[in-house]
């Protein structure tokens, strides 16, 4: 057991430092998926992750794998996005479609096979100390964000109306929450790669919801998922050579599917075999 579970992580460095940083990718993104989930924002979130390829790769373009200047990238197409934000499924479909092609025509351009698989998969095993610092950052920014925004980003999720009507915060919550929505998108990018990295803010929140209905239950619930799923696809990458962003978001998925079929609230087996009650 010691040397299936703990082993490559007391061995090799570079383990050590792709768990740290999927632990603190889960504790800062995975929370804003929920929202995310709760705001039926899910997809939106994707077209954004899909959005920032293109500022990443233009980014890579002109200094090639840089952190800087592929961050700096990111974060303006995810803003540019945000501030030209299209809600109908049709043009949401089209943008997401032209992000993605004009991303990966700026990366093939200048780039190898090997650098185009880095972007689009990430690299969660070669994390650096810089990006090991960013993500660090960003998760302690969206958590300290989201506790002081709980209240009106809770409100908003369920009654957008009635905060606007009796609040001057709305404007300021959507706004705030959309930064935090770029902000784990870019920290997601470096580790996950574009494809993957709006998979570990959703897919855990997804699996949540069928284990726990409060806010504060749905992220506790979320982030161990994130966490677990994080801990299990770095091992099954080590030991399996599979690719480490895919495999951790597949046993994502393989935690939302099972949740999907066993989970106490909504799961499928619940509804097939409903709990009966004492009737006095």
């Amino acid at each position: 057991m010691w040397e299936i579970l703990v082993q490559p992580f007391a061995e090799f460095g570079f383990m050590r430092r792709a768990l740290v940083g999927c632990v603190a990718i889960s504790i800062g993104a995975t929370p804003v998926g929920v929202f995310l989930m709760l705001r039926r924002m899910s997809l939106t979130g994707d077209a954004m992750a899909h959005a920032i390829l293109p500022g990443a790769a233009v980014g890579y373009l002109f200094a090639g794998l840089s952190l800087g200047a592929m961050t700096a990238g990111g974060l303006i197409a995810g803003f540019v996005t945000r501030v030209t934000a299209l809600r109908e499924d049709a043009s949401l479909a089209a943008f997401y479609l032209i992000s993605l092609a004009l991303g990966l025509l700026i990366l093939s351009i200048r780039g190898s096979n090997v650098d185009l698989m880095h972007v689009l998969f990430g690299t969660v095993l070669a994390l650096d100390d810089s990006a090991l610092f960013l993500l660090c950052s960003i998760a302690s920014v969206s958590i300290f964000a989201l506790a002081a925004l709980l209240r009106p980003l809770v409100l908003e999720c369920v009654d957008p109306q009635f905060l606007r009507s009796v609040s001057g915060l709305s404007a300021m919550t959507h706004f705030t929450f959309l930064v935090l929505v770029v902000l784990n998108l870019v920290g997601g990018f470096h580790a996950l790669g574009t494809l993957m990295a709006v998979g570990i803010m959703i897919l855990p929140a997804a699996a949540a919801r069928f284990w726990a209905l409060g806010v504060s239950a749905l992220i506790a619930v979320a982030v161990l998922v994130a966490m677990l799923s994080s801990l299990s696809g770095l091992l099954l990458s080590y030991h399996f050579s599979l690719p480490s962003g895919p495999a951790i978001i597949l046993v994502a998925g393989f935690a939302y599917v099972l949740s999907l079929v066993f989970g106490p609230v909504g799961g499928l087996s619940g509804r097939a075999f409903p709990r009966r009650y004492l009737e006095a």
